[in-house]
Order: structure tokens, then sequence, then C-alpha cells
């Protein structure tokens, strides 16, 4: 039976044992009763595409990064004509989002600001964007260079000899707030170019869909694939790894179990493995400086980057090698891809008549163009710096837990970041003046608590969306991005739904038939079998490698632009995404088929039923 509407937020019950859950964020991020007429009539759907699970406290410094930075671009600086930014709240420690629509009446005024303004980025977009990536390197480096070591017994002479003037507390104050505000100043780089990217895109599937009324999305998306992005450079680096592993001999001592400190270890024993070992630690930084979040990259601080964790990296080292002593290619089909492009962009430009075709020509040349921007900002912004600055808070926790702050450093995060500015603040002051702060004794029952809490919010299973459903999901970022469409709207309201079929979005196209992997943790990437259906809330650009292994992938949310569905395209694998609630309903072992084409995943027999391999049915 289906219902008619979701829950409203303001009927959703606090899980047993998360009482008080609301005093772990931001009053700003939760429904209260002076919004309530407006927030009770909006439709609000769980963001899993960004952040799947629970938050600390502290971690939501990552949701307010975009939510302002976002809605600050297409609301109040390019004048997106369709809509305004994306508004948020926090629900039992899971994040809500809503696209707020622009007024009807203001959309034709703010459609010919948007042309002027936009079109001044897109005159220039390649100048536009080197200098972007000297702005967003130019904080990286200085996050890189801030320091957050326990405060010293005594200040060192130059303190006095140099006239520097301030002490280190001084500077552990000032450095915090330096931390924050320069990764909320890397947001509005984020998105100086990304929505009028995304914008650039959309007016080519727009025009395509006018003069092509049957065409699919993928379709559309394959003409813009296929492009050489730096994205893709860490994957390429485990490669070049593997390969110079073949040349080195090393091969049969690369193909053993050891942890990677062992194996280095060993390694750095003879020239050949000494040379590989430096090899791989050159290429570390920055190409290993890459989370591991399912989803959206560096959204919560519980990752590990592969820098943190090498075992990640090097199973795939092994996975690339063990290919290549068995004479298989290792290297991305982009020729393929490509040709592939150039085919499907040939035939529909032949239906055209001759002065349709070169707007034609500019809009895919512009859609073409603002696509390696629209990839190559993760590596950016959601790897190098979300990296780097979850790096710099760990340090920070550190220093303050030797300190007596906090009694052991993962305290911290059950702070909010105001809070986290008090605990400085007096753990500063206690230092300053030699007396004895109030820290961990004032914290520790508050941290206990939120402890608790953070734990029974993670038991609880947050309905995929809240509020009342709307008629029609046309906002385009909606339904490019987290997949969220009037028909993925309608499963969820039903309750009978049939048991042995997915839907989702078509991410990318061919038919598989395999067993399934079901990966909700990086840590779990390691056991994907060859022929595997990866299953999992969603991939990100660290995910990669498991690409070589896997026959189709399956996701739970995502739309056509979702960086699974893109990814599957460029590694030319089928893919379903925005499925909904894969992870929950398919198990491990079972065999499906994963038609890429139609969107649409059938289950062919149980786990327990399952044969050994998998085997394709279709190709793109």
């Amino acid at each position: 039976m289906a219902a008619d509407r979701f829950p409203s937020p303001f009927d959703i019950e606090t899980p047993p044992g998360a009482e008080g859950w609301e005093s772990m964020y931001d009053w700003y991020h939760l429904f209260g009763p002076e919004r309530r007429e407006l927030d009770e009539g909006r439709f609000w759907f769980a963001d899993r595409l960004h952040h799947p699970d629970v938050l600390h406290p502290y971690d939501e410094i990552q949701c307010e990064c975009w939510w302002q930075a976002l809605g600050a671009f297409n609301t109040r600086i390019f004048a997106m004509p369709p809509s305004f930014g994306v508004d948020q709240r926090i629900v039992n420690g899971r994040l809500y989002v809503t696209p707020v629509a622009a007024p009807a009446e203001q959309i034709a005024a703010r459609a010919e600001e948007f042309g002027r303004r936009a079109g001044h980025y897109y005159e220039r977009w390649d100048a536009i964007y080197a200098e972007w990536k000297e702005k967003v390197t130019a904080k990286l480096e200085e996050i890189r260079g801030l320091r957050f070591d326990p405060l010293p017994e005594l200040e060192p002479e130059s303190t006095v000899y140099e006239h520097v003037g301030h002490s280190a507390g001084f500077r552990m104050i000032r450095d915090f707030d330096r931390l924050v505000l320069t990764m909320y100043e890397t947001y509005q780089y984020h998105f100086e170019l990304l929505n009028i990217g995304y914008a650039a895109y959309l007016t080519f599937f727009a025009m395509c869909r006018q003069a092509f009324p049957d065409i699919s999305d993928q379709s559309i998306s394959r003409m813009v694939g296929g492009l050489r992005v730096e994205l893709y450079r860490p994957d390429d680096e485990l490669k070049r790894l593997a390969k110079e592993a073949q040349r080195l001999g090393l091969a049969g001592r690369l193909g053993g179990t050891e942890d990677a400190a062992t194996l280095f270890a060993a390694l750095r024993s003879d020239t050949a493995g000494a040379e590989w070992v430096a090899d791989w630690e050159r290429t570390a930084d920055p190409w290993f400086l890459i989370n591991t979040d399912p989803g959206h990259p560096g959204g919560y601080h519980t990752y590990p980057t592969w820098a943190d964790e090498p075992e990640i990296p090097l199973a795939s080292v092994r996975e690339y090698l063990r290919r290549l002593e068995a004479g298989e290619s290792i290297d991305r089909p982009t020729d393929e891809v490509l040709s592939e492009r150039d085919r499907i962009t040939a035939g529909y430009r032949e239906l055209l008549a001759d002065e349709e075709r070169a707007t034609f020509d500019e809009t895919l040349a512009l859609a073409r163009q603002v696509f390696a921007y629209i990839e190559e900002h993760v590596l950016y912004i959601e790897h190098w710096m979300w990296a780097t600055f979850w790096a710099k808070s760990k340090e920070l926790s550190r220093a303050l837990a030797a300190m007596g702050e906090f009694d052991e450093p993962e305290d911290m995060f059950f702070l909010r970041r105001y809070e986290v500015a008090e605990a400085i603040y007096d753990c500063v002051a206690g230092w300053s003046v030699g007396s004895r702060p109030r820290g961990a004794d004032h914290w520790r029952p508050i941290i206990t608590r939120r402890r608790e809490i953070y734990e029974a919010l993670r038991a609880w299973e947050p309905p995929p969306a809240l509020g009342p459903p709307p008629t029609q999901i046309d906002e385009p970022f909606t339904v490019m991005l987290w997949g969220i469409t009037t028909s993925t709207v309608s499963e969820w309201l039903r309750a009978d739904g049939d048991a042995g079929t997915l839907r989702g979005t078509a991410g990318s196209p061919g038919v598989v038939e395999g067993p399934v992997r079901v990966v909700t943790h990086p840590s779990e990437l390691t056991e994907v079998q060859p022929g595997e259906v990866l299953v999992c809330p969603a991939t990100s650009p660290s995910w990669a490698p498991v690409f070589a292994r896997v026959a189709a992938t399956i996701s739970d949310v995502g739309g056509i632009m979702s960086h699974t569905a893109i990814v599957c395209r460029e590694y030319g694998m089928p893919s379903v995404v925005g499925t909904g609630n894969a992870v929950a309903t398919l198990r491990t072992g079972q065999r499906v088929r994963v038609d890429g084409s139609e969107g649409v995943v059938t289950v062919l027999a149980p786990a327990d039923a399952e044969p050994d391999g998998a085997g394709r049915s279709g190709s793109p």
C-alpha cells in the first residue's frame, strides 16, 4: 500500500538512549517551532550522497561549508534562474536537505542576469580555472603551514630576542580560527565554478532533449565523457607503480599478504626494492591524500586516507600486478570511451539541420570544457583540502589531550566548533597563568553522554524523506546529482514493492550478471573478488581501483551526474545508481542481473544458492 506523504519532521521520535541529541548540533541546523509552518510544508530528503551516517558535532563544519557557499553562489552571485540554494536540517544526527526554488516571477530577470554573469566565466573559463587552481593550492599550503603542538613549559628565547610580541597560546587560539575560516573560504571557491559548470552541462542536456525527444540521459552524458582528468591520476599512479614493480622484478615479493610496513621494510634491503619504495613515498604526496568515505569524500573525520592506511592502495597495486603477470591490460579503456563518444555525437549531429549544428557544436564544446572542472574539483577540495583539514584538526585534538583539556584526542570531535574554541581558550588561559584549566572536568560528562547518544543514533534507520512529496521533481541538480526523481519518491512511498527487482537511474550502459558484494566501509574493499557486483551507498574517487575487479556497480544514491555514474562510464562498466535501498535489500553472494541501460536490478538467486563466477551477458 502506498502512503500519500512522508512523516512530518516534527513527528520523528528520538531513538531510545538518544534523548537530548539536539545539544550536539548548532541550533540553526535544527527544526524549530518558529519556522514550523515553513518547514512542515517542504519536501526533505536524506542526503545520503554526502552524509550517509550520523554526524559528529565537530563534523557539522563540513555541512555548514557547502550549505552557505552553494546558496550564496546560486542565489546571490550568479542568480541561477530556476533555483536558489539547498536548505539543510539535522534530524537524529542525519542530514536532510531541500532545494529552494526561485520564485516564478523572478526567473526571467534572473535568467538575463545569469546570462551576463555566467557568460563572463564561460568566455574566460580556462584562464579562470587556472587561476582557481592557484587560489585553492595556496589555501592548501596555508592549512599545511599551521602547527598545533602542546604549549611549551617556557617560550623559546626567540620569542624574546626576535620581538615576536605574542605567545604560543595566542597562536593556538588564532590558528584554530584560521583553520576553520580557510576551509570556509575554500568552499566559496568550490562553488565559484561548480554550479555554473553544471548549468552549462544542463544547457546541453536541454538542447538535446528538445532536438531529440527520445534521447536518453545516458546517451547525452556519453557525448561529454571520456576526458582525461586529474581525478583519475591517483588510480593511474597505482597502475604505474604496479608496472614499475613488474619492471624491477618485484612481482613475487609484492604478491604476499604482509602489511605495508613489513613489506616496505623488507623491500628496502636491496636496490630494486628500495627504488620502488622510494617511488611509492614520492607518489604518496599528494596522490595518496585521498579520502575513503563512501559517497562525498571528506565528509567525516573518521575515514582514513590512502596515506593513513597504505594497505588500501597496496591491495590495488597487488591486484594490478597480478593482472599484469597474467598478461591482462590494466589501463582504463579511454580510447574506447572516446571512440564511442565520437560515434554517438556524430550520429546525433547528422540528424540536425545545417543551421542547428553550429549551436550544437558550441554547446557541446562548452559542456566538455566545464566537465574537467566538475570532476577535478573533487581532487582539490574533497580530497586534498578536507584530508589536510581533518589531519590538522586531529593534530589539535592530540595537543589538547596532551595538555589535559580532554581525556583522549577523539573527545574533541564530540564538541561543536564553537565549543572547541571555548576549550582552546580554557586550556590557553590555564597555561598562560600557570593555573589548572577546568577542561576535562567540564567536558567529561558532556562528551560521555554524547558518545552514548551517537551510538544510539547510529542504530536508527532514518526515513528516506520527510514532508509532502512534490507532484513533480524537475529541479535539475536534485535529479542529476542526488538522483531524486518523481519515480524515486513514488517507490519510497510504496510499502509493498517487488523485493526481486530494484529500480534506479541508468548510470552506465550494459548488462551483467554476477554475485553481489555489499560494501559499506572502505575497509571492506579488499574483500571484493573479481567478477562481483559492487553494492554500496555510493562510491568516491578513492574507490576507483576496485573497478578493475568488479563487473558492475549498484548504488543507493546518485543521479546521472553522480561520481558513481560518471566513473562507471569512464571505465566502461554497467551501473544502476539511486536505487534507494540496495544495501539494505541485497546480501553478499546473491546473484543479480544489472541492466545499466534501463536502470533495473533483478535478483536471480539467493545468497546460499550462489555459484562462483560472473558472466557478462550484454555490452554497452
